[in-house]
């Protein structure tokens, strides 16, 4: 497996100055926030400038709203196809996004409609230029978003595995729900937190929440994955100390399963 981290994460004011932060932790590859397509020219300079670190694109990130508004999810989706394209450009191939909360299935039957129509139009999409749009775990326990995934039965679809979403906001296990997931997992976030009551929780540092890396690693190894674990950081005084530390953690656990 091989150790990421989100740029927006260290906080500073650039690319440059996030990519730069994030090579002088000896990682893998780097993952960023878009919200539509790129001029070719930053495009050049971000390749340029990924490739000068020895590193590679993880995944992009957009993160553009979640498709339950008929009205909006043309333009929407339109965007996001935009932003696959993207993701070709800069060489990596996986977008990841929330698409907000899925119904379960009965509790609104048009919301749910208008949700997989968008999501299997941009899934279809993806399959056609061998891209993935993946679907970041939290709402929904794994098996239905599972079901949903299937549902939609697209070579475009995956999920983006945040173990740290899995317990803070559906109070699953995600050793679990990577067994479940399986050939779906293309990316994943390597983040921490706990479940403080009912819609209310708290991310903290890699190791220090109900994320259990001792089965959720190897958990994932046996589900067949072997792409980035990368770290996500989104709240603390000290982002840079904390993506530090985490990548030690992470290092330490891949090492001692054999996963590195």
């Amino acid at each position: 497996m091989k150790i990421g981290a989100m740029l927006n994460s260290f906080r500073k004011p650039s690319f440059a100055e996030n990519l730069e932060a994030a090579a002088g932790l000896g990682i893998d590859g780097v993952q960023f926030y878009v919200s539509d397509d790129l001029p070719d020219d930053v495009v050049k300079d971000y390749l340029s400038r990924i490739k000068d670190k020895g590193m590679v694109f993880s995944a992009l990130c957009g993160d553009i709203g979640g498709y339950d508004d008929p009205d909006a999810n043309k333009e929407k989706v339109d965007r996001f196809k935009r932003i696959l394209d993207l993701s070709k450009k800069l060489e990596c191939s996986i977008v990841t996004t929330h698409i907000g909360h899925i119904p379960e299935a009965g509790e609104n039957d048009v919301k749910y409609k208008t949700m997989f129509d968008a999501c299997k139009s941009i899934a279809d999409y993806a399959a056609s230029i061998d891209a993935t749009f993946a679907i970041e775990t939290g709402p929904e326990k794994a098996r239905f978003l599972r079901a949903f995934l299937d549902e939609i039965d697209s070579k475009g679809i995956g999920v983006n595995l945040d173990p740290a979403n899995l317990v803070m906001c559906s109070e699953d296990d995600p050793a679990a729900a990577a067994g479940i997931f399986g050939k779906y997992i293309v990316h994943t976030h390597a983040k921490d937190g706990i479940c403080t009551g009912r819609h209310s929780y708290l991310e903290v540092p890699l190791g220090q929440g109900g994320v259990h890396y001792d089965t959720y690693l190897p958990a994932l190894h046996y589900a067949g994955f072997d792409g980035f674990l990368t770290i996500e950081r989104e709240c603390g005084d000290t982002p840079e100390k904390d993506i530090g530390l985490a990548v030690d953690f992470l290092k330490a656990m891949t090492a001692r399963y054999g996963l590195n």
